[in-house]
């Protein structure tokens, strides 16, 4: 329920190669609603999420994309000066390490969604649970 499907492609880092994984996905009705692109001078990791992940993931590797679906979650927190380092702050006295992290503002005043990977992700969740931060349910990241 809270587990959200991330698509992890991996790029040439070349002008175009982004934009080119980018237009297929447009071209096919595919709405991204949360993106992250770390890179190397040879090689990147984009990572998305969209709205039906399934059918852009065959849609990437009949382009002969590397895609890998990775579990995230979402957390909901305020869009305000320290609502971010709230979350980190419970994370640090809690001992999760995580692996990486990336934020998005969507329609609800005043609120953003922080996905997370860390290694245990049933555990990352129990300890949100724990205090109460709210989290985002796959479907509902999806459907923003």
């Amino acid at each position: 329920m809270y587990k959200i499907t991330q698509l992890s492609i991996f790029l040439e880092n070349k002008i175009g190669k982004l934009y080119h994984v980018l237009d297929l996905l447009a071209k096919n009705d595919i709405n991204i609603r949360a993106l992250f692109l770390a890179d190397t001078t040879e090689f990147g990791i984009l990572r998305l999420v969209v709205q039906d992940p399934l059918k852009a993931k065959e849609i990437l590797e009949s382009n002969d994309y590397i895609v890998k679906n990775t579990p995230i979650i979402g957390a909901e927190l305020d869009d305000t000066p320290g609502g971010l380092s709230s979350i980190l702050k419970i994370l640090k006295d809690e001992g999760i390490d995580l692996e990486y992290l990336y934020a998005f503002t969507h329609e609800k005043s005043e609120k953003a969604i922080l996905l997370l990977q860390s290694k245990d992700l049933n555990e990352l969740i129990s300890i949100l649970n724990a205090y109460k931060v709210p989290l985002v349910p796959a479907e509902e990241v999806y459907n923003l």
